[in-house]
This record gives structure tokens, sequence and C-alpha cells, in this order.
């Protein structure tokens, strides 16, 4: 798939089908995420692969718990607002089924392996970036999601994680029971500035 086709349909697939993922494409997925840059190189990343059943609960769980904390308070005005209601829609349907989902895969970071000038987030989320730009080109669902965060302790308990290590995101994987395609997005000249803020440029 052309690399721009990839960037400009992927999208956060949140509805995925229970069909398991074949491992060989896992494996694929997670080799273009170690391909992103890392600050001096330094790669201090982990991905943890989660298909058992019972872990899977234990972490939807917690994750609906921290979904009916904190969105499911504003579902009246999500649902109101017809630039919202099916973003919110996908969103709760993720919540309710994340055990569901095939495959989860936690994105961590060594703290002790970024610069103190450097948040962690920018040694992983390319990475992350590339990992779902990888599974759109192989016809697989993402999303990023860290609704887990709120119950990190519990998380790192269930799954070893050492201290100094920190879960920066969860991407469940999956084949999309919806389409792919481009999402709403501002034109970008209506969030570009050139040399200064406030100064527009021309195409």
């Amino acid at each position: 798939m052309d690399v721009f086709e990839a960037i400009n349909t992927t999208r956060a697939m949140r509805r995925l089908k229970a069909d398991p993922v074949p491992d060989d494409l896992v494996w694929k997925v997670l080799d273009a995420a170690i391909r992103a840059p890392s600050g001096g190189n330094r790669q201090p990343w982990n991905f943890i692969v989660v298909r058992e059943r019972a872990t899977k609960e234990k972490i939807a769980g917690w994750y609906l718990d921290s979904w009916n904390k904190s969105y499911a308070l504003i579902k009246g005005a999500a649902a109101a607002n017809p630039e919202t209601a099916r973003t919110y829609a996908s969103a709760e349907y993720l919540a309710n089924h994340l055990a569901d989902v095939p495959v989860l895969i936690i994105a961590t970071v060594n703290q002790s392996g970024v610069a103190a000038v450097s948040p962690g987030g920018a040694s992983i989320y390319p990475a992350v970036q590339n990992l779902m730009l990888a599974a759109r080109a192989l016809g697989l669902g993402t999303a990023l999601t860290t609704l887990h965060r709120t119950h990190e302790a519990e998380v790192k308990a269930l799954l070893g994680i050492p201290e100094g290590v920190e879960t920066m995101a969860l991407i469940p994987l999956g084949w999309p029971r919806g389409k792919f395609g481009a999402g709403p997005r501002l034109p970008v000249e209506k969030v570009t500035y050139w040399e200064t803020w406030g100064q527009t440029g021309e195409r």
C-alpha cells in the first residue's frame, strides 16, 4: 500500500471482530513499530502482546471503570452533537467489548532510558504510529487508547511490569467491522502558520 494511502485512511477502528489475528501479522506490525526513531537511538520501548482471555477481561474491567468515571458522564452531550456522536458511540463500544478484541498490545517506556529533557511519549508514540500504519496496510484495525492508565499499578502488577517502566498506550488490534477511510480533519491551512504564530501561507 502506498504510504500516503495508509496515512490518509488510518483511523481509530474501535469496533473489531473477535476473529483471531495470525502470529506472523502481529510480529509484522511490531517489527514496523521498532523501526521508529527514538532519542539517541536508545529504543527504550517494550511491547506486551496480550491474548489470554482471563488477562484481557481484567484489563477490560479496569478500562471500563475508567470509562464510566470519565467519558460516560458526558454521554448526553456527546450524543446531542452530530460531530461527536459517532466517535463517542464507537469509543463506548470499545469500552464495553475490549475483552473480545483478539489482541491487545501494551506499549511501554523504560523511563531510565529516556533523557530528562525528553518526555517518554517522544520515544514511544512514533513507534505506535508505525504499528498502526503497518496494521492499516495489512487490513487490521487499531486505536491508540490510554484509559487503562488510571489503573496503572494494577495493570503493571498483572503483567509483571517492573518499576521504572511505564505503560504509555493500549492498542487493540483486530479485523475491523467497519470500513477504512479518511476521517474528518480541519484543512491544513487552518492549523498551520509560517514563521510566526498567526501568519498564514499560500498553497
